[in-house]
């Protein structure tokens, strides 16, 4: 099997211009490309909602070879309900702690060299204070699961993940497809996992030719698709093609074609612009606070 490698993790933010501020000056990570979009994802990469919304890949190097965070901002819904689904996003950076400690943005130690801090929203980070590596600083995503035996098989036997770690005693698996990527941390919770809105998705690619395979094992096995095979038009890039998934907890998984995605994900020069041009067009808040009304929690 070709190396299938981990790609992103999708976050809804309910205030982009803080959440901004977050990746960029707290994180130090950079705006690979920034796209709007008049409609709902048909692909539901968004969740589900009809209305204009935009999508802005932030990390510390380009897709290909570091795993990034994907920001989804739905006009007019200001905030999401937090479940326990999502544990953290552990990444290396003793700058990242100093921009922290630098802006006064909440920080908790958690045991020598690792802190904790959480992004707009309420998402987890956890930050190693030590020196930022030449490759991925990002190391881990970590997700609860409610049967860790159930899960591991899940993502071994039938998504091809090796197990690197495993704890009976602790209930936790560490995973990945090679060495040098982002792992998948999976944590036994002893209860039922609550996707709560805020719900994430994560992404891996794949070659093109291995999507029908992977939604052909999943009929086969009964597991759950969230959305068939489909292909997936951006104006004037490439158009790729993935396969939703949900894992038996309901973690939303999306395989996307390689050699297509390594096109569309190109980092665009612009991508810090058009996220600032964005956010200053966007005058919902204003619009809310003229009318006396809030923005919708989802």
């Amino acid at each position: 099997m070709a190396v299938r490698r981990a790609l992103h993790f999708v976050f809804k933010v309910g205030d982009r211009t803080k959440t901004a501020t977050f990746y960029r000056d707290v994180l130090g990570m950079k705006i690979l490309r920034h796209e709007e979009f008049e409609e709902g994802c048909k692909a539901t990469c968004n969740g589900p909602y009809d209305g204009k919304w935009s999508k802005t890949m932030v990390g510390f190097g380009p897709e290909d070879d570091h795993f990034v965070a994907e920001l989804t901002y739905n006009y007019g819904v200001g905030e999401y309900r937090l479940g326990n689904d999502f544990l953290g996003l552990t990444l290396q950076s003793s700058q990242a702690v100093s921009n922290a400690k630098r802006l006064n943005w909440p920080l908790t130690q958690v045991e020598d060299s690792l802190y904790m801090t959480e992004a707009p929203g309420g998402y987890r980070f956890y930050l190693i204070d030590k020196e930022q590596p030449v490759c991925d600083p990002v190391q881990k995503v970590s997700l609860a699961v409610s049967d860790l035996q159930r899960s591991v098989h899940y993502w071994s036997a039938l998504l091809g993940m090796k197990v690197i770690e495993k704890n009976e005693d602790k209930k936790f698996a560490v995973m990945g497809f090679s060495d040098n990527q982002c792992k998948l941390e999976l944590q036994d919770i002893g209860g039922a996992v609550d996707h709560g809105t805020a719900f994430g998705r994560i992404a891996f690619a794949c070659p093109r030719d291995q999507l029908p395979d992977i939604e052909a094992l999943m009929k086969k096995e009964k597991q759950k698709i969230l959305n068939p095979l489909v292909s997936l038009d951006t104006p004037g890039k490439a158009t790729v093609e993935v396969v939703i998934l949900a894992d038996p907890d309901g973690h939303e998984i999306c395989f996307v074609g390689d050699e297509a995605f390594r096109q569309l994900s190109a980092v665009d020069p612009k991508g810090n612009e058009l996220l600032d041009e964005a956010m200053a067009a966007d005058k919902s808040d204003e619009w809310f606070a003229k009318h006396n009304k809030q923005k919708a929690s989802a």
